[in-house]
């Protein structure tokens, strides 16, 4: 009986924060199809679509705090992209974060609050963030018992990817992308085409093409240059840290030691000796 064949394991998926940022910057209709599906929009009523900070600064890749979020005008509102892999415990807290610093900076000076714009964030996490079998959540601001929505301007869409299910044919397209981000084989971007509808098979070359250009992978070296630098420094402060506990428990040790020969009246020559070892 033959072996059966391991799954082609992908050196870099579509939830590395940067090559997610990378595909979509240098793919902007693929953004512009999610977004569009995500926000119930069509593509053709789409009139306004723009990314604001589609740069990924080398300089900052290094940041332990740098965030590559893509941050978007869609038809006068603002609309924020979010990939979040690592489950941290602080997300639920974190994005609303993200989505009041987006909602706070959007008025513009001389405006009137009237004037402040729509603003959108959409989270695609790694790792299950609500009790529920379902893999999308929607939040807006409403009254706790009537239900009655506050006001538009808050919206907040979080996609679970580990409650996703496999997508079949007929499934909605959105399911498909979804099914791409979290794909970590070669088998199940080979699923993917096979079942999805056809923008599929072009969106995967066009994530390979990035996944191998000089661009990301000079990125992903300055990355992996930073951790190693981290690693190191992380392991020099705990073996300084741990030398300095131990010289403290030896010098508290010789402290008492030297307190209880002296209650016994011991000369100062006989107590250096049993300190040093001598007697």
């Amino acid at each position: 009986m033959a072996n059966k064949q391991e799954p082609t394991k992908l050196k870099h998926t579509m939830t590395d924060d940067v090559l997610f940022k990378m595909f979509f910057v240098k793919n902007p209709e693929y953004l512009k199809r999610v977004v569009g599906m995500i926000l119930k929009t069509p593509l053709e009523a789409i009139t306004e679509f723009e990314i604001i900070n589609g740069e990924i600064p080398p300089e900052e890749i290094g940041d332990k705090f740098c965030r590559l979020d893509i941050n978007m005008t869609v038809n006068g509102q603002k609309v924020d992209l979010e990939v979040q892999v690592a489950d941290e415990g602080d997300y639920k807290k974190r994005s609303l974060y993200y989505w009041a610093r987006e909602y706070s900076s959007a008025l513009k000076s001389g405006n009137e609050y009237i004037d402040l714009p729509k603003v959108i964030l959409i989270s695609i996490v790694g790792f299950k963030m609500f009790d529920c079998e379902e893999f999308h959540s929607e939040f807006r601001p409403l009254e706790v018992t009537r239900h009655t929505e506050l006001c538009d301007n808050q919206v907040m869409h979080y996609f679970e990817l580990k409650k996703l299910p496999e997508p079949t044919d007929g499934d909605e397209e959105i399911k498909f992308w979804l099914a791409f981000f979290k794909a970590q084989t070669e088998e199940e971007l080979e699923k993917i085409i096979q079942k999805g509808v056809p923008v599929m098979k072009e969106a995967v070359a066009a994530y390979k093409s990035v996944a191998v250009s000089p661009e990301f992978e000079q990125i992903e070296r300055l990355r992996e240059r930073t951790r190693h630098n981290e690693a190191s420094a992380i392991g020099y402060a705990k073996r300084e840290a741990a030398k300095a506990a131990a010289k403290a428990t030896r010098e508290e040790m010789t402290a008492e030691i030297t307190k209880n020969l002296r209650a016994l009246n011991m000369p100062d020559d006989f107590i250096n000796k049993v300190l040093t070892g001598g007697a």
